[in-house]
């Protein structure tokens, strides 16, 4: 009950939260409960307390699994539905019970349009911080995600006269106990994924309460950055490298999580720091993102210096090839630039298809910039 009020006053963290100590099966009877709460405030509606959740989770939630590989090029829809379904039905089941709970009140005393399109509303930025936070994909694609979620929900509608006849004929209690003896395993074994991440989660909990455990802090740190929870992973890996000074991977992460919120002095320092204790860290990915600083900071003399190196090591990424296009633009040899952004192009078509999560943003700044 405590984390679906506090989705109502910090939802960002509430949804992180669901993910930490969540049950699938309290979201669902929270989402049915409030459906009936809602039916019973307002029969008018004739929504059912039990259809809302179904098309949740038939319709809705795959719909935004395929619009997350589309759109966010996270992979496969198989991997997605085996690995994200049940923490993202879980997240976004305990949103329609948000949302629903005030919509039952807040529709004895104003309109239904009114009412239900400030529900939607709120349900549709309860669903961005779930998708957010499941996926850890950035504001812009979380945000596309949502706005195009309700394509998955017409779909049903254009079939929901005979999907309505196989829903009546499946709920004979033969049908329902022949269907659960064949697939009662899968049913039950919905929450596993959701399971297995909250056990992980609380083993790093105990292994953290080891003062000595640098480790520990590290991987809750990349689980906070995963989620965009900045604070909290600055935290946990100023934790990992208060244990250990030598965890270069703490200090790689910092120095990338300061470049991104434009603090480039603290980038360049922990930078540094990883360079000192293993130059080639990360691939030479530390290369890559001092070039990446001294770009911004327009010293492209600096920036170039590191991109030679890092293209030689790396010929195939796009993002440094990217930048060293950028470079060499502004020192004036655009022939140059524009073979490297043809090469980030090229570099992102050949890419494995679970990396174009990574390389298309790069690819299409490069055609940008050929354009």
């Amino acid at each position: 009950m405590s984390l679906l009020l506090r989705l109502y006053l910090n939802p960002a963290a509430a949804m992180s939260a669901i993910l930490d100590r969540g049950s699938l099966f309290f979201a669902t009877i929270a989402a049915l409960i409030a459906g009936a709460i809602l039916n019973f405030s307002a029969p008018y509606l004739n929504t059912g307390f039990f259809l809302p959740l179904f098309l949740l989770a038939a319709g809705f939630v795959p719909g935004l699994m395929l619009l997350a590989s589309l759109i966010g090029r996270l992979g496969g829809v198989g991997m997605l539905l085996q690995r994200d379904y049940s923490p993202l039905l879980t997240c976004v089941a305990m949103a329609l019970a948000a949302a629903e709970l005030p919509l039952a009140a807040l529709l004895q005393f104003v309109p239904p349009a009114p009412g239900i399109a400030a529900a939607v509303v709120y349900f549709a930025v309860l669903v961005f911080f779930a998708v957010r936070t499941v996926f850890g994909v950035p504001n812009g694609t979380a945000a596309g995600i949502v706005a195009l979620s309700w394509l998955p929900l017409a779909a049903v509608a254009l079939v929901w006269g005979p999907l309505s006849m196989i829903l009546h004929f499946i709920a004979s209690p033969f049908i329902l106990l022949y269907l659960w003896y064949y697939f009662g395993s899968e049913v039950s074994g919905l929450g596993d994924a959701l399971r297995r991440r909250q056990n992980f989660r609380r083993m790093l909990d105990a292994a953290a309460v080891n003062p000595h455990d640098g480790e520990a802090q590290y991987q809750l740190g990349l689980i906070h950055q995963q989620r965009r929870q900045y604070t909290e992973a600055i935290e946990r890996f100023k934790k990992a490298i208060a244990i250990d000074p030598a965890l270069t991977d703490a200090h790689f992460q910092l120095g990338r999580i300061a470049r991104e919120q434009g603090r480039y002095r603290e980038a360049l320092a922990y930078f540094q720091t990883v360079i000192n204790q293993d130059e080639r860290h990360s691939s030479s990915e530390t290369l890559r993102e001092l070039a990446a600083i001294y770009v911004n900071a327009r010293q492209f003399e600096d920036a170039r210096n590191e991109l030679v190196i890092y293209t030689e090591r790396r010929p195939y990424d796009p993002e440094g090839l990217y930048y060293y296009g950028v470079t060499l633009e502004a020192l004036g040899d655009p022939a140059a630039a524009r073979d490297l952004f043809q090469r980030a192009i090229e570099a992102d078509r050949t890419a494995p298809r679970y990396r174009r999560r990574f390389t298309a943003p790069w690819s299409r700044l490069a055609q940008k910039k050929l354009r």
